[in-house]
């Protein structure tokens, strides 16, 4: 068995994703600690310009699998290709970021192949020979230590900024870039991709999201939304919320973030009367930079803050704003 680390690399619409990123910093990290090497995975059809942007990374390899019927995401597609690599390569560790696709196939792939997963970890620790993770459970209240008994491979997803994309290792050449030739047998794919799924019409993929200016119940009331909408307009940052705001049906239900909600890791996140309960910290909790205001100094959001300002936000945000343009028109 090769003692390597294999990680899943997602891509959408013709550009790898920010988690497919995330995904081989996670691996590079434990690859480095288990003194593995880390090779990359990518599925789908013309991926040979993103198959050579992977090699850039510091990977041994990048391995791809073309087809036309991989063209469009599957889980039967999917979940049998990449076991034939599976099987292929025996890694000891198959790496994911936790995404909606891979809760979609992840599953189905590690029930094939009579294996369990260790699902959207926040990150792990490295004791010996042994890798332990860390799990929230009972919506982010308590963390648990999880490990994986029997043989490998072993299936591991990780959040979304448990490990950031600009973290990942440089290569100083180009890794070798293997083709894989799978047979997709007629009748394997069960399934037709329809449009991909909304929650609402112009529903959003906060995950993505640079920056995010959230509103919670200080707002006070629905017709108080414009001046966080000035103020997520200045910054260019996309507008999320706590589930109280959502629940209200002021803003509508794409725009929740927390544990019922989206999970996000921007560079910027701006709290904006939001007091921080442990069900909302686990949807953004993996944000670079957070600052908070709020008028109660005891909130829990500024446990997490980067900065915080104990404030009325009807008094903060609005020369806030106005600092904002002046220092985009300077």
């Amino acid at each position: 068995m090769a003692d390597e680390i294999l990680v899943y690399a997602e891509h959408r619409e013709g550009k790898l994703a920010r988690p497919a990123w995330e995904a081989v910093a996670a691996a590079q990290h434990l690859a480095g600690n288990l003194g593995a090497s880390c090779i990359a995975v990518i599925v789908g059809e013309n991926i040979s310009s993103l198959a050579a942007e992977l090699a850039g990374a510091g990977l041994q390899e990048v391995l791809t699998v073309e087809s036309p019927q991989l063209a469009q995401y599957t889980a039967d597609g999917y979940s049998m290709v990449l076991r034939r690599v599976i099987e292929k390569r025996q890694p000891r560790f198959v790496v994911f970021s936790h995404t909606y696709q891979v809760r979609d196939f992840a599953p189905k792939l590690t029930a094939s192949m009579d294996r369990a997963l260790i699902g959207d970890a926040l990150g792990y620790r490295h004791e010996g020979e042994r890798a332990i993770f860390i799990r929230q459970v009972f919506q982010g209240k308590f963390s648990a230590d999880v490990e994986f008994s029997g043989e490998p491979p072993y299936f591991v997803s990780f959040q979304a900024g448990a490990f950031r994309e600009d973290s990942v290792q440089r290569g100083s050449a180009q890794a070798k870039i293997t083709a894989i030739e799978i047979a997709i047998p007629p009748g394997a794919i069960r399934t037709k991709p329809q449009e991909k799924f909304r929650g609402a019409k112009q529903a959003v993929d906060l995950s993505q999201a640079e920056m995010i200016v959230a509103v919670g119940r200080g707002i006070k009331k629905p017709e108080n939304l414009d001046l966080v909408k000035q103020l997520a307009e200045a910054l260019g940052a996309e507008l999320g919320a706590s589930r109280p705001i959502c629940d209200s049906g002021w803003l509508p239900m794409d725009r929740q973030i927390g544990s019922s909600g989206q999970t996000v890791a921007p560079k910027l996140y701006v709290a904006l009367g939001i007091s921080g309960a442990i069900q909302h910290q686990v949807g953004m909790k993996g944000s670079r930079t957070v600052v908070a205001i709020n008028r109660d100094r005891e909130a829990p959001i500024f446990e997490v803050a980067t900065y915080g300002i104990a404030g009325d936000l009807f008094e903060v945000v609005p020369p806030l704003i106005e600092e904002i343009k002046k220092a985009k028109s300077g």
